[in-house]
């Protein structure tokens, strides 16, 4: 297999209480009423919030165990952000909704994901998503399965079940109206009751009748002016009452703004357990005033105790187990599964003068083009982000699917990146090993990082979140120090860094120092918004030199405009380093021209990544980044049978459409997208797929156009009397 490898870590957690009983699956006998009864007011309290981010409330003195639950739907990541445990990366859900087959959705929840999420010492997955993709340039998108509300709820049914048919709690999100990422915690989703009912509802709706998800949670925004996760009318009447549903609602992260109006409105759980609304304090006020009973409080945490009932008798190794995340390692049945999978997202968009599929045995040059072609592009960011056990790139998949006297040439072509590429591939220890070591210092009464580390660490990743995963024992503030070196150049090239953090760093390559992002800031949107803009510098490397490179990185953010004090982040602080070879534009855009004019065929990967389609922010434009358009065109011209593969969640303009002969849509197609996208090109695959969601000629196109986005705190779904596709049957 042709992919690039990470290390391995051990990843202890436990989350389970030292004197808890040794049997928890024991709790599977248990009488979920008569253990209500007996629960104290302040163990009721404790159930109906979280513990720290992943768990659930344990009371050890009535066996009711904790619940872990991870981050979905293309993966599951695990406890951690932070150096987590390698895992699979699924092909995303728009290229799953593109699959048209609800079985083979089943079939890979049932036997990758399912599984894995129990490697992951969790027993419920946060996943699927099922938001309706009112306008391809919200940033999670991608997490959604198409823009037509049938289509989503089938696909979400078909993956809740293959998720529990394997005793794995499925929580299907964001419950209703999470369209975009602007201001989502406070944005009012206005719409008519025909528009709610008829298209955001109803693929929830589908699932509940065909799936029965054993967690809903809550979206982040209002709806027609009341919180999703306190609003009564969604929760109650309409989920339990008129859905029957009876399982557990939870709300997303640091997405409960109230304490007895989401309790009165029969939101069962707070997420998480930092910084909540729900502590002991706050409720016991509440009862004090008369806002909240003892009675509606035990009935939120019943519905915690009947998912732990549940998940103790369908998930008793995870629960009796002992917390510690395991990874079994790259397996061929895994590998196959999502490459297939991955195969048949493949949508065949243009297929002229049957460019495709290309003969193997004919070729003698190909030209692999493009700033997607050789990169690492497994899915999009934010929460659905994880620790990729290994990702084939396109240009991998083609060069190991062709035989060795084929001659493949390649050329990035242009810029396609938002922020500068990981150092991944690049960065080596001292030692030679793949990472860089990191140690963790804690700080003394003047603030300064004692020179003894409290905990040192090889960390294969340059886009470092810690969020809550800093050592034990280490002081508030604290400093790591990042070392390595750059495996050696083949030529002298000047080469841009970036570095971006939640905190403050610097970064220094061969102790000079080359970007300050310490001392003064730009508030950006990187690591769920609290991170930095990119800060850049400009290095010449030299050949056949191994380059020192050292980030000095503290947990406390530095002064901006507007914005002075240096405050710990309650969300985590993170840091990125980035770098790549600066292209003159015109330069790479003629050499990469050149090569396809050489080649029997050019294939153009093109698109977009995790920079641009993410969690905490929505896109501003429909177009590819930077001057790819130009090269389509350019390589088009050059050489008359060009294919291009384009890797998004979501809709993308291409005005170079009808000057290419072939045209793939590829999705963001997980760790095998380039072996999927090397089978449909040779021809293993038949193209068969179909698209989820429309592409559009031109933004103004989308329904949503001039009402997607806040108009003071108001989202204004005004378009859906006729919604997505169909409103293109009404445009003059």
């Amino acid at each position: 297999m042709s992919s690039t490898e990470f290390a391995t870590p051990s990843t202890p957690l436990s989350p389970l209480d030292p004197d808890a009983p040794p049997k928890l699956s024991d709790f599977a006998r248990a009488d979920v009423k008569e253990i209500v009864d007996k629960l104290t007011t302040d163990e009721a309290i404790s159930l109906i919030a979280g513990v720290g981010f992943w768990w659930t409330a344990a009371v050890p003195r009535l066996g009711i165990p904790s619940i872990k639950v991870s981050d979905g739907p293309n993966g599951v990541r695990g406890g951690h952000f932070f150096n987590g445990t390698p895992a699979n990366c699924i092909p995303c859900a728009t290229a799953l909704g593109a699959t048209w087959d609800p079985a083979l959705i089943t079939e890979i929840a049932q036997n990758l994901l399912a599984p894995e999420t129990k490697q992951r010492a969790a027993s419920v997955i946060l996943a699927p998503t099922c938001n309706i993709q009112r306008s391809p340039l919200g940033g999670r998108s991608f997490e959604s399965f198409a823009e037509d509300p049938h289509l989503s709820g089938i696909m979400a049914a078909a993956y809740v079940n293959g998720i529990q048919s394997e005793g794995i709690a499925s929580c299907i999100k964001h419950f209703v109206g999470n369209e975009q990422e602007q201001e989502r915690h406070g944005s009012d989703s206005i719409m008519s009751q025909r528009a709610l009912r008829e298209i955001y509802l109803y693929p929830f709706m589908l699932a509940q009748k065909l799936s029965r998800p054993w967690a809903f949670m809550t979206a982040y925004n209002r709806l027609n002016g009341t919180h999703c996760s306190e609003n009564p009318s969604l929760l109650k009447q309409i989920l339990r009452g008129e859905w029957k549903y009876d399982g557990l609602v939870m709300s997303d992260w640091f997405g409960t703004y109230s304490v007895a109006e989401s309790i009165n409105a029969s939101l069962d759980l707070e997420m998480p357990g930092v910084a909540k609304w729900r502590d002991h304090e706050k409720v016991n006020r509440s009862l004090q005033a008369k806002k909240v009973t003892v009675r509606t409080i035990k009935e939120r945490a019943a519905k915690v105790v009947q998912l732990a009932k549940k998940l103790s008798e369908t998930n008793p190794a995870v629960i009796d187990g002992d917390g510690v995340e395991q990874w079994s390692h790259q397996n061929d049945t895994d590998s196959s599964l999502m490459r297939k999978v991955s195969a048949q997202s493949i949508v065949l968009l243009k297929n002229e003068g049957d460019v495709l599929p290309l003969d193997r045995d004919t070729l003698k040059k190909i030209a692999v083009i493009g700033p997607n072609a050789n990169a690492l592009v497994a899915s999009g960011g934010g929460s659905a982000s994880l620790r990729c056990a290994y990702v084939v790139t396109p240009y991998e998949g083609i060069t190991s699917a062709l035989p060795k006297d084929v001659e493949v040439v390649y050329h990035e072509g242009c810029a396609g990146y938002r922020q500068l590429p990981v150092l991944d591939k690049t960065i080596m220890t001292a030692s030679g090993e793949a990472g860089w070591t990191a140690t963790w210092h804690s700080h003394d009464e003047h603030d300064r990082p004692v020179e003894e580390p409290i905990k040192t660490l090889l960390l294969t990743e340059t886009n470092i979140f810690v969020s809550n995963s800093s050592p034990a024992g280490i002081t508030e503030r604290w400093t790591m120090k990042l070392k390595g070196k750059l495996r050696a150049l083949e030529k002298d090239a000047p080469w841009q860094f970036g570095l971006i953090v939640a905190g403050k760093a610097r970064f220094y390559l061969d102790g000079e120092l080359v970007i300050d992002n310490w001392t003064w800031q730009r508030r950006g949107e990187a690591f769920f918004m609290t991170g930095t803009e990119e800060e850049r510098g400009v290095v010449n490397l030299k050949a056949g030199v191994e380059h020192e490179v050292y980030v000095e990185f503290m947990n406390v953010r530095g002064p901006a405009e507007g914005d002075e004090d240096e405050s710990l982040l309650p969300g985590g602080p993170g840091v990125r380093l980035g770098a790549a070879e600066m292209l003159e534009p015109q330069v790479a855009l003629a050499q990469a021209e050149a090569l396809a004019k050489e080649a029997d065929v050019a294939v153009v990967v093109v698109g977009l990544n995790g920079d641009w389609e993410s969690e905490g922010f929505d896109r501003k434009t429909l177009a590819l980044p930077g001057l790819t358009d130009e090269l389509v065109s350019r390589v088009a011209k050059a050489n008359p049978r060009t294919v291009v593969v384009c890797q998004s969640g979501s809709a993308v303009t291409m005005p170079w459409a009808d000057e290419v002969p072939a045209l793939l849509q590829a999705w963001y197609g997980g760790n095998e997208n380039g072996n999927a996208i090397a089978d449909v090109l040779f021809g293993a695959v038949n193209p068969a797929a179909k698209m989820p969601m429309t592409f559009p000629k031109r933004l103004e196109d989308v329904p949503a156009h001039g009402h997607f986005g806040n108009e003071n705190g108001r989202v204004s779904c005004l378009e859906y009397s006729l919604p997505c596709y169909k409103a293109y049957l009404h445009i003059p």
